[in-house]
C-alpha cells in the first residue's frame, strides 16, 4: 500500500520574528528601530501576511494527506521523502534554499508577499494551494511543470551539493583564492583571485547576470531550462605566476570546471547557504558541473 502524499511547507524565520529573538518584547524591538528613524509596524505586517499566507496553505492541504513544517535553517537536517509534494512558502531564494536537498520532488512556490518578491520562483498565491496540490499528486508526469537546470559540485573525496542559482568556490573571508583552473578545451592556468562563480539559468538572473553586467561580457546566458552553465572567475590578478586568460565560459552537460586548490583553505557553496559549505584544503580538487538531476518547479 502506497503512503499518501505528505506536504512539506517550507518556510524561513520571518525579520519580525528576528528582531524580537535579538530585543526580547516588542516593545524594545520598536524602540531599537525608532532610534534609528524606522518603525517596527511595517515589520510586523509582513510578519502577519507570511502568517496568514502560511496558515492559508496549511489549510488547503488535502485532508488525507500528511502535512510537516521545515524552517530554512533546518532544510540540512530534514528528510525529504520520495512521495512528498514541497511547498515553498515565502520568496524566490527560499526556493533555491530547498532545492538542493531535494531528488526530483515536485516543487509549488507561494509568494508569501506580492510586490516584494520577483515572483519567478514563487509564482502562485496562497489561494492557489488547494486547487494545485491534488493536481500535483494526481499528475503521473508533472504536467504543467518546468524541470530547472541544476549545478552539482563534488570533491576528490567524495563531497558533493547541488545548487539551484549558482556554486561559489572560494576563499570564506576577504583573502585571495589560488588554485589552478581546469577548463574544457583549454590548458591548465594558475590563478589567484576572489573565487570562481558557476551559475544556472535561473541564477542568471541574479549574482551571475551582476559579474557579467559588470565585465560587459559577450558571453551569451543560458536559460533556466537550459542544460548549460556559466561560469566566471571574480577579480582574477594577474602576476608572474598567476593568468587571467581564462576567466569565463559555459559547461554544456558532461563538461565540468576542475579546480585544484593551492590555498590552505576554500569552501565551495550553493546558493548563499554559507553554513552548508564544503571545505577544502590545500591538493584538494573540486569539480563543477550540470547536476544529474534538477528542480520539478510547479508552472
Amino acid at each position: 500500500m502506497s503512503l499518501a502524499p505528505r506536504a512539506v511547507l517550507v518556510h524561513r524565520t520571518t525579520e519580525y520574528e528576528e528582531l524580537l529573538a535579538r530585543h526580547g518584547t516588542h516593545g524594545q524591538a520598536a524602540f531599537h528601530l525608532a532610534a534609528r528613524g524606522r518603525s517596527l509596524d511595517e515589520v510586523r505586517e509582513r510578519h502577519e501576511r507570511t502568517g496568514r499566507a502560511l496558515a492559508e496553505v496549511a489549510g488547503a492541504v488535502p485532508l488525507q494527506w500528511r502535512q510537516a513544517r521545515v524552517e530554512r535553517a533546518d532544510l540540512d537536517r530534514f528528510l525529504f521523502g520520495p512521495e512528498d509534494v514541497v511547498v515553498v512558502v515565502g520568496q524566490d531564494g527560499l526556493v533555491a534554499n530547498a532545492a538542493k536537498y531535494l531528488t526530483g520532488q515536485p516543487v509549488v512556490g507561494i509568494d508569501s508577499d506580492p510586490g516584494r518578491n520577483p515572483g519567478v520562483l514563487v509564482r502562485h498565491r496562497p489561494g492557489d494551494a488547494r486547487r494545485l496540490l491534488p493536481s500535483v499528486a494526481a499528475a503521473p508526469v508533472r504536467t504543467g511543470a518546468d524541470l530547472l537546470t541544476m549545478a552539482e559540485a563534488v570533491t576528490d573525496d567524495g563531497q558533493r551539493l547541488l545548487a539551484l542559482n549558482e556554486v561559489y568556490v572560494g576563499p570564506p573571508g576577504h583573502q585571495t583564492a589560488r588554485y589552478t583552473l581546469h577548463a574544457p578545451a583549454a590548458p591548465p592556468e594558475a590563478q589567484a583571485s576572489s573565487g570562481v562563480l558557476v551559475g544556472t539559468g535561473t541564477g542568471a538572473t541574479g549574482w551571475l547576470r551582476s559579474l557579467w553586467t559588470q565585465r560587459s561580457s559577450r558571453l551569451p546566458l543560458p536559460a533556466p531550462s537550459d542544460s548549460r552553465l556559466a561560469w566566471t572567475v571574480r577579480e582574477a590578478w594577474p602576476s608572474p605566476a598567476t593568468g587571467t586568460r581564462r576567466v569565463e565560459g559555459l559547461l554544456t552537460a558532461g563538461d565540468a570546471l576542475r579546480l585544484e586548490v593551492e590555498s590552505d583553505r576554500l569552501v565551495a557553496f550553493g546558493d548563499g547557504m554559507e553554513s552548508d559549505a564544503l571545505e577544502l584544503t590545500w591538493g584538494q580538487s573540486v569539480r563543477v558541473g550540470v547536476a544529474g538531476t534538477g528542480l520539478c518547479l510547479v508552472g
